[in-house]
């Protein structure tokens, strides 16, 4: 009783405006409920609130974003993503390390702080929003450094599911190859979608969209080794503070991958699995909102120019990077 009755009122308040900005998500799906949730929260953070709503803010920005991740993973099939995602796995290798390495050194060249570059270059080289939630809580990220690389993040989703077809147009690319530059090169789930779904409605078929969908849930899959990478390396950078393996080991990465295995294996049924997933992207948003709540925005404009150029440069060598590959692999 203790536990509802500290963080029943944040809990409350996420749970509304993320019900507003997921609405808001499906009315304007090129820009997405996350985006939503944060400017809400973000707007709301504005004004003065108690102290009571704190702890149950902090806790839908954490612990929720942890459980919406798991159950993404019963939206998974690894027969379905290891059949054609196999196909893009040298593309997907290529794009993650150039976005890690790109994210390295034009941190240290702007002076970002460590914790965002890492969050923008796993946004940016794996699944947008979720593999900043995966990572978050690994790094120890706050959440205006959250906060900070989701905006980014988000800000070229949009643009990239606007400009990508028309780009595709211009290279004369094929439905296969633009599918698999969506998948392998458009940060977020929802935006590789509307990309896809944009360039299959103007060619008559869906190879474009499933391609881009299938490639981008085996990048998806990158979260786990990159989540456990890192959590071995925070225990290894804290060992001086006697910080225990199992203290950063994120666990929840492992039940999203139990998820994975169990949607796969046994078959769960449409209904089922729809509604899972559904309810992971819903508690994604909730998160996003009280990440929203808990950002000072005037801190986060202050701040917000030398990330975004991060994000930029980390979005076209992406972009080129995946173009390269598939032109060596002649895929095109």
């Amino acid at each position: 009783m203790s536990f509802i009755k500290k963080n029943y009122a944040g809990f409350l308040l996420s749970l509304v405006l993320g019900g507003v900005a997921a609405f808001l998500g499906t009315q304007f799906p090129v820009i997405g409920g996350p985006v939503f949730g944060i400017l809400l929260g973000l707007l709301v953070a504005l004004f003065p609130r108690p102290t009571a709503f704190q702890s149950g803010i902090s806790f839908t920005s954490k612990k929720i974003l942890q459980y919406a991740i798991i159950l993404l993973g019963f939206g998974m099939n690894l027969y379905q993503v290891m059949a054609v995602g196999s196909q893009s796995l040298i593309i997907i290798l290529s794009t993650i390390t150039t976005a890690l390495v790109v994210a390295y050194f034009v941190s240290k060249w702007l002076n970002i702080p460590a914790v965002v570059a890492t969050l923008v270059g796993v946004g940016s080289s794996i699944c947008g929003g979720s593999a900043i939630a995966a990572t978050a809580p690994v790094i120890q990220a706050e959440d205006e450094d959250i906060a900070t690389s989701i905006s980014v993040i988000f800000l070229f989703n949009i643009l990239a599911a606007l400009l990508f077809p028309t780009f595709g147009e211009l290279l004369q690319m094929s439905d296969t190859g633009f599918g698999m530059w969506a998948g392998t090169a458009i940060n977020d789930t929802s935006s590789v979608v509307a990309a896809g779904q944009s360039w299959s409605l103007t060619h008559g078929n869906d190879t474009a969209l499933n391609y881009a969908t299938i490639v981008k849930l085996t990048r998806t899959l990158a979260i786990i080794p990159i989540t456990l990478t890192l959590s071995v390396y925070q225990t290894k950078k804290h060992s001086h503070a006697s910080v225990k393996l199992t203290k950063t080991f994120p666990w929840f990465i492992l039940f999203f991958l139990l998820a994975s295995i169990i949607s796969t294996i046994f078959p769960l049924g449409a209904t089922l699995t729809t509604n899972l997933t559904a309810l992971g992207k819903f508690m994604i948003t909730m998160a996003m909102t009280a990440i929203g709540l808990n950002t000072n925005l005037v801190k986060l404009v202050k701040s917000g120019g030398k990330p975004i150029l991060l994000g930029f440069t980390c979005w076209i060598s992406i972009m080129l990077a995946s173009l390269a590959v598939q032109h060596v692999l002649n895929i095109w």
